[in-house]
């Protein structure tokens, strides 16, 4: 019967304590998570940018009717004229003519572009007609306070007669031209029934005439017609400063 012999079993065990684990064989590893993918922030950022596209868009579209509405209450009116002149459609541009002033020398229509100007036109004896206009002119841009520099009152003469030494000294801050009857008429029209020298005449900065006032316009309907300049100057502040200069007919 064989026996239990000690000194082999501890060195049974010092031996399998000598021997490597399988587990000592495996190299060290370690978990990396992935990096953002740029592409992946540059799609949002894209992303971000277009909403905010979208997000103007949609502010416009929604304060353009207030916009259009502005517009056209204070310049437009096409369907109700609520303006006391009336707007004339089709605007045609001061004339490409030479005029002269009262003391004969030559100037251009064109250079009257600058200002706006309110005008009238009659033969040079200038009655009562004529005269009431010219108060009329000078009252209206009087009125307008510090935005009168905008204005200039414009007396188109379409004769050769001379000019009554009573009436010159009203003048003084008109700009007076003589023109052909035959080149104020191809240029501005008066309403169906009435005579040329029977209007006053609104020309805005770029030349184009836009207004032409009732015949009936005397004092006590001045009012009326302060109410259409004031708001066409206000409406065109963003565009048109008073800057033409000292008007090169006087």
């Amino acid at each position: 019967m064989s026996g239990f012999n000690s000194s082999d079993a501890f060195t049974s065990r010092t031996a399998l304590a000598k021997q490597p684990s399988s587990h000592d064989d495996e190299p060290l590893s370690f978990s990396v998570h992935s990096q953002p993918d740029p592409t992946q922030s540059h799609v949002r950022q894209e992303r971000t940018r277009s909403g905010r596209w979208k997000m103007l868009a949609v502010l416009l579209v929604c304060a353009a009717p207030v916009v259009a509405s502005y517009f056209t209450y204070y310049v437009l009116r096409p369907t109700q004229q609520r303006s006391f002149g009336e707007l004339i459609a089709d605007q045609p541009s001061l004339p490409d003519v030479q005029a002269q002033t009262l003391d004969g020398r030559s100037v251009s229509l064109q250079s009257l572009k600058g200002q706006w100007l309110l005008i009238s036109t009659s033969h040079a004896a200038c009655e009562q007609r004529c005269q009431d206009h010219l108060y009329l002119q000078r009252q209206l841009r009087e009125t307008l306070g510090r935005e009168k520099d905008r204005l200039d009152w414009v007396w188109l003469v379409n004769d050769e007669q001379p000019v009554p030494d009573s009436i010159r000294p009203a003048l003084n801050q008109a700009t007076a031209l003589r023109l052909p009857t035959a080149a104020i008429s191809n240029w501005l029209k008066p309403e169906a029934g009435h005579a040329l020298d029977e209007h006053l005449y609104l020309v805005d900065p770029q030349g184009h005439w836009m207004l032409r006032f009732p015949a009936s316009l005397d004092k006590a309907s001045a009012g009326k017609a302060k109410r259409d300049l004031e708001r066409l100057l206000r409406a065109s502040s963003s565009w048109d400063e008073a800057g033409r200069g000292e008007a090169t007919a006087k």
